[in-house]
């Protein structure tokens, strides 16, 4: 006769974690993670690649059994009492499992058959999860055929399908647009306001505001562990927020200063983490004085979490200001074996009425654009929004059914043979060749790219510095942490210094820390002169660059600085609502009318209206009768998230009344 196993917990925990530590072939993934969620909480883990977010949440669901510790899901351990614990919990890998050759609704049905879902349950559940993921147009479709924002969020449906009680969700907005991105949080927060457990795991720090508790994980370890609000206000952290006509020029004459931790560019204002306000502001005060670079604005804001994070690893690691100011602004731009290169007179990429057709399908309509030479050139949308056949018909890669381009001078499509050597292109699904080492990557590009003998050494040492891989060039590239390939990729496709650098998606699911060293990188190509044309679907990384195209179904719908599109798209004024019901009162206020526009951010509301006072007292009177409590009520800036959302909006409201299109009336900005 077996052993009886026997469990214990606290009734009001849903997750416990105590001690727990991994060990893979001597390597230490998970190092003593002790934790806790209450049932019915929205807890975050979050940490960049390689900190062992997806080890950890293997050990809850009983994928891995722990080399010691002790974990209690809903208090049962997840691998012996593994048969207690089934349909109970509800997990979603990162690369997730659907099957490629089922339809939509075949693959939620498999689900529900797995987990012996009765059938009239099982009917009014898949209504129900169609309807909220958006997805009920396309039962009929292959999973194969849908996007990747549509292939998450089915992928979630067929875990909401049997009604876990815990949810463990491992990255589950990797690489997809902020449209889907949007859509699957509403679809979360709609189950977790129903009482459900939901444990996410994110390299995106940007999320952490729209959890309840976050855990902060570095090198196997949790670093710090509290609600956003007690994560900042511990932290001890001073920001600047600094709007300047040059950002890229101050954070150059910044670099170095001893009052400055860290600097990220946001359109044109800098973000400053300094050691104090006062010292900050000196700092600054000593640019004006020798460079004469004068700031428009100074102000201290909140820190972030990614502020937080990143102060948490210098304290950490022990580290003085002076060496944390070294790990984050890195003096990537020194040393470069690249000549600084003169700007064309002309434009270095330009494209009229430029359109591609697949059968009937028009993935790229009528695209009119200009950009300069030396520009960073960000080409914002939704997954299937055309921008990497349109980068495809730039490189020569697909011919256009119709229209014309030229790049770097020439005609993209008849001399072609003369475009590819003046132009590097990064493609989304990593160009580099997996079998090979980094050294022999290297020695390829520098071949197929004709780079002159006497400068192959010092170029390829160069790109392995930058990448942070010297010491790992007899190592595999598919051994490598997604951040060092993508690293090593856009080192392979300038290895020839080119005019114009194509980069598609080139961070996606790359880990905040690993895509503030690759835009580095790429600040100090466009300051040699290098026109940077860069797609992607991450509006805190668009801000980064000097002007914006926002693609939407096929068409380019707004053109301009990130400062402009904001000013240009957001109409009337932005409201930030704190709430303790964030999905619910969106739905109130929603269903009000009375505001432009209502959406979620994290734990806050974004409401759009035309007038502070009144619509801040309508918002709160109408959350309050609906029994919802409502915290801080202030004005905000606008996001370029917000921008691109009511550039949408009024692309498919104009088009769904029978006027012209958004992109019809000389909203492009590019003339």
């Amino acid at each position: 006769m077996m052993p009886t196993i026997r469990e214990s917990s606290s009734p009001h925990l849903a997750i416990e974690a105590d001690g727990v530590q991994k060990v893979f072939d001597r390597v230490e993934a998970v190092r003593g993670v002790t934790l806790s969620v209450s049932r019915g909480e929205l807890f975050g883990l979050l940490g960049p690649d390689g900190a062992g977010k997806t080890t950890t949440i293997e050990m809850l669901c009983g994928a891995q059994k722990p080399t010691a510790g002790r974990i209690r899901i809903l208090g049962h351990d997840p691998v012996r009492g593994r048969a207690s614990l089934r349909g109970r919990i509800g997990y979603m890998s990162e690369e997730f499992s659907l099957y490629d050759d089922l339809t939509v609704e075949e693959n939620i049905d498999f689900f529900a058959d797995l987990h012996r879902v009765p059938d009239d349950e099982r009917r009014r559940r898949k209504s129900e999860v169609l309807q909220f993921s958006r997805l009920s147009p396309f039962v009929n479709r292959l999973a194969r055929q849908l996007s990747g924002g549509m292939k998450k969020k089915l992928a979630l449906c067929c875990v909401l399908i049997y009604r876990p009680e815990v949810l463990l969700l491992d990255e589950p907005t990797t690489g997809i647009d902020p449209v889907s991105r949007r859509e699957f949080w509403e679809l979360v927060y709609n189950f977790w306001s129903r009482g459900m457990t939901i444990f996410v795991s994110t390299p995106y720090l940007d999320e952490a505001e729209r959890f309840q508790r976050v855990a902060l994980m570095y090198e196997g370890e949790i670093i710090a562990c509290g609600s956003p609000d007690q994560l900042k206000e511990s932290a001890n952290v001073d920001v600047l927020d600094v709007a300047t006509p040059a950002p890229r020029d101050l954070l150059r004459r910044l670099r170095g200063h001893s009052a400055v931790l860290g600097a990220a560019l946001r359109g044109d204002h800098l973000h400053l983490r300094v050691t104090s306000v006062e010292e900050g502001r000196k700092a600054l005060d000593a640019v004006v004085q020798t460079q004469g670079i004068e700031p428009k604005d100074v102000r201290p804001i909140a820190p972030s979490l990614e502020d937080v994070f990143m102060t948490v690893v210098d304290v950490r690691q022990h580290r003085t200001p002076t060496e944390a100011r070294r790990g984050v602004i890195s003096p990537i731009g020194e040393d470069m074996p690249f000549e600084p290169r003169r700007g064309r007179s002309g434009p270095a990429i330009e494209t009229f009425g430029l359109t591609k057709r697949f059968g009937t399908f028009t993935a790229v309509d009528r695209l009119h654009l200009r950009i300069a030479s030396g520009e960073i050139f960000g080409f914002v949308g939704a997954n299937g929004a055309g921008k990497t056949t349109t980068i495809k018909m730039l490189c020569g890669i697909l011919p256009p059914t119709s229209g014309r381009a030229r790049v770097a001078g020439f005609d993209a499509f008849r001399e072609a043979d003369r475009v590819k050597p003046c132009i590097g292109y990064m493609s989304q699904l990593f160009s580099l060749y997996r079998d090979l080492t980094v050294k022999e990557n290297l020695e390829l590009y520098a071949s197929l790219y004709d780079v002159p003998r006497s400068l192959v050494a010092e170029r390829q040492r160069w790109v392995l510095r930058v990448a942070d891989l010297t010491g790992r060039e007899d190592g595999l590239t598919r051994d490598l942490a997604i951040g060092w390939r993508q690293r090593l990729a856009l080192g392979c496709a300038i290895l020839h210094q080119p005019e114009i650098v194509f980069l598609d998606e080139p961070t996606s699911g790359v880990d905040p820390l690993s895509r503030r060293k690759f835009w580095d990188l790429i600040y100090a190509l466009s300051d040699l002169g290098m026109t940077i044309f860069v797609t992607t679907h991450y509006m805190d990384e668009a801000e980064h660059c000097d002007r914006v195209g926002f693609m939407h179904a096929g068409h380019l719908i707004a053109v301009g600085s990130p400062s402009e599109m904001k000013r240009r798209l957001i109409e009337g004024v932005v409201i930030e609502i704190e709430v303790d019901e964030p999905m619910r009162a969106q739905q109130v206020l929603t269903r009000a009318g009375d505001f432009r526009h209502v959406a979620l951010f994290g734990r806050k509301l974004h409401v759009h209206a035309d007038d502070i006072a009144a619509a801040s007292q309508e918002a709160r009177e109408r959350l309050l009768r609906a029994g919802i409590s409502v915290g801080d009520l202030r004005p905000t800036l606008a996001s370029l998230e917000d921008a691109f959302m009511a550039a949408i909006e009024r692309a498919e409201s104009s088009s769904a009344m029978g006027g012209d299109p958004l992109w019809e009336r000389g909203v492009r900005g590019d003339r």
